[in-house]
């Protein structure tokens, strides 16, 4: 918007959390309260986009970094109070200034952008955002007149009995003609019982002016949720989580079990991929189409391209190339990497690893700093040795060879193409190509020994 600024509030600390962590910093979907209404914010284009800080402050500029300017309020003295912080960026600006908390992670793009076209469409000098809620405990009440205007914002603490009864509530979010909004600032006082200076009373000094304020009553208030406690946490999440998996169903992803599959805020996910219950899907992850993802897998910061598989699997930072697949019970540690048709099966763990076309592991091994070349077998029980107790040290197993059962590949060691290793060897020299390989402890069979230690055993 043309002429739009945006002053975020996330100066509180937020006891009732009753966290170390400052409240805004707390995650919903992966991303915390505060990002997510930053990343709401710039879709509507503001001109500038100001954060109030106070508590935790460089927590909160590391988590936002360059994406707003900050202005610090040393005193929580109220809401009016953190806006004036703005004064020297914005004091002279001519425009529209939302003004928003860094608690509502909820708020959607498209609700500011009703808000401020309404105000502006109606030349308004302040439009409040309000809810109709069945309990509004705890929320400022919208007061109008008899023509239904708004007169005022009475904080719960300031209520009387009937004004506590009102079911519309003050959301938090305004939109103000900018240049008046600093002149109200100056005129605000503390007589209040919190002793703050309330943002809200700004409506009378605008009315009192002859300025108009309008109110935009938004059909769902659950949108405008506030986050002040662990039990509105939870029912944010909830709420998050219903409305991803409800864009990715919508985009043509199968989810069998909405109820259970938990996707975070930034997770991409191409149509025609199916995804069974008790699937986590968290941070930067890319799944492409035609994937399929069972059951109890946790996908983490990782790329599933076209036409992937994971079974009962954790994926980290790793990369699963076009008809890999891997599981059920592997895990693919950072910087691993599946490329065309390979496979990891059951209880394989690969770590800083790149396993070529066609590479098959199938079970109960460990693929550690290592390359391994295009169609190259490794057997149960391989153990790619890669640490000396202090330094890391890489291999390199080059395409066809074959990897006995029970093999241990000690590392730094260079295997050649199509270089057999025998099962039950340990392999500490480097084995050129079509050789084979053998490492094992010469096997000794004494004939009768075991009956002096078997009672099954009776004397001839």
């Amino acid at each position: 918007m043309s002429n739009c600024y945006v002053i975020i509030l996330a100066a509180g600390k937020g006891t009732r959390m009753k966290s170390k962590l400052y409240k805004v910093l707390h995650k919903i979907a992966g991303k915390s309260m505060v990002e997510h209404v930053l990343t709401q914010v710039e879709e509507i284009l503001p001109q500038k986009i100001i954060t109030v800080v106070g508590y935790g402050a460089d927590a909160i500029k590391m988590q936002l970094g360059e994406r707003s300017s900050y202005v610090l309020q040393k005193e929580q003295l109220g809401t009016g109070h953190a806006v004036m912080q703005a004064r020297t960026l914005l004091e002279k600006k001519y425009g529209e200034t939302l003004v928003i908390s860094g608690d509502t992670p909820l708020l959607t793009a498209r609700t500011l952008k009703n808000l401020c076209k309404y105000h502006v469409k109606n030349h308004a000098s302040l439009t409040v955002l309000t809810a109709k809620v069945d309990d509004p405990t705890g929320y400022g009440r919208i007061i109008r007149n008899h023509l239904g205007e708004i007169k005022k914002i009475i904080e719960q603490k300031d209520a009387t009995q009937k004004e506590a009864y009102v079911q519309e509530i003050n959301t938090g979010i305004y939109v103000f003609d900018n240049e008046l909004l600093f002149t109200a600032l100056s005129k605000l006082n503390t007589n209040n019982a919190q002793g703050e200076y309330y943002l809200t009373d700004i409506i009378e000094i605008f009315k009192n002016s002859g300025h108009s304020v309008l109110a935009f009553q938004i059909s769902s208030f659950e949108e405008t949720l506030g986050i002040n406690d662990r039990l509105a946490l939870a029912k944010a999440n909830s709420l998050m989580r219903e409305r991803i998996n409800k864009f990715h169903m919508m985009n043509g992803v199968t989810l069998l079990d909405s109820a259970s599959t938990y996707i975070e805020a930034d997770v991409k996910i191409d149509s025609d991929t199916t995804i069974e219950g008790n699937v986590n899907l968290k941070g930067q992850s890319k799944i492409g189409s035609n994937v399929f993802i069972g059951s109890g897998s946790e996908i983490i910061d990782s790329i599933l391209e076209d036409n992937t598989k994971v079974i009962r699997s954790v994926i980290e930072k790793s990369i699963l190339k076009k008809g890999s697949n891997a599981g059920p019970f592997a895990h693919l540690r950072a910087q691993s990497k599946l490329e065309k048709n390979a496979h990891v099966g059951n209880f394989v763990e690969v770590k800083a690893a790149t396993l070529k076309e066609g590479v098959k592991a199938g079970h109960l091994s460990y693929v550690g700093d290592a390359k391994i070349g295009r169609e190259v077998n490794l057997g149960a029980g391989v153990i790619f040795v890669n640490y000396d107790g202090k330094n890391k040290f890489k291999s390199q197993i080059d395409d066809y060879a074959f990897i006995g059962s029970n093999s241990n590949i000690i590392a730094p060691i260079h295997i050649g193409e199509n270089a057999i290793i025998a099962t039950g060897s340990t392999i500490n020299q480097d084995v050129p190509k079509d050789a084979l390989a053998l490492g094992r402890a010469r096997q000794i069979v004494k004939k009768g020994y075991a009956k002096r230690y078997n009672h099954y055993h009776k004397d001839d």
